[in-house]
């Protein structure tokens, strides 16, 4: 793979709004696009993995969930972004963020974005 890619749910406007956010102010070179419209065989992921966590595929074949595919998304970017990256791969600060972005997961329909489809499973949507 030539080119590293951020994936997110598309049909989540909490994450939709992210991934807007991702594209103004963080410069990456990786393709930022909804899961609903990747080629998820060619990125070697699954509706499931998608449907639960966002999701990094690096051109070097790394790929990384949640927090982790956050870190490497911001370790794409210039190097303010970049030293972001690394705090959050820092072992007491990843292991605080998993909790964390697992709370924001089920609880993104009530954050600022978000919307009644966020909570329900894309499988229930379908």
């Amino acid at each position: 793979m030539e080119t590293s890619t951020f994936v997110y749910d598309g049909d989540c406007a909490f994450c939709s709004k992210c991934a807007r956010i991702i594209e103004r102010w963080i410069p990456t070179r990786a393709r930022v696009l909804p899961w609903q419209f990747a080629d998820l065989d060619a990125l070697g992921l699954t509706v499931a993995e998608c449907d639960e966590a966002v999701q990094w595929v690096g051109a070097d074949g790394v790929r990384a969930a949640g927090p982790d595919a956050i870190a490497r998304l911001l370790g794409d970017s210039n190097p303010l972004w970049r030293a972001a990256g690394a705090g959050l791969r820092f072992p007491p600060v990843r292991a605080a963020a998993w909790p964390a972005y697992r709370w924001v997961a089920r609880n993104r329909h009530r954050l600022p974005g978000g919307t009644a489809a966020c909570a329900v499973p894309s499988a229930a949507r379908d």
